[in-house]
């Protein structure tokens, strides 16, 4: 066990020399995060989707989802104040969402 320590202590050690000694990437050589770009409207409208048709409570509910600049549009019907206020909250949460428009209303039983 102790054998297994010194090892992985020792490859760590090698590999923070290694990046210490690295030149720095250059903006073009370096990958691309999340925080680097803005997500694209196809993308978001995706993440909304699957976001909504995951949720137990709202189910996706035959929602519409319209995406322009990071504006989520919502539209459609469901059954209840609390689906609805939880389908806003699911969209506002994805990643890249600059403001959602709720036209959701409630469906007549």
């Amino acid at each position: 066990m102790k054998s297994k320590l010194i090892l992985c202590a020792a490859a760590l050690s090698v590999a923070i020399t290694m990046q210490v000694g690295a030149a720095p990437l250059s903006r073009a050589s370096r990958p691309l995060y999340f925080a680097d770009k803005a997500v694209s409207d196809d993308s978001l409208h995706d993440l909304v989707m699957r976001k909504l048709a995951n949720d137990a409570d709202v189910k996706g509910g035959g929602l519409q989802v319209e995406v322009k600049d990071g504006v989520v549009t919502l539209r459609g019907k469901l059954e209840t104040e609390k689906q609805i206020q939880k389908a806003e909250k699911l969209a506002k949460k994805v990643g890249g969402v600059k403001k959602v428009v709720s036209e959701i209303t409630l469906s007549k039983k």
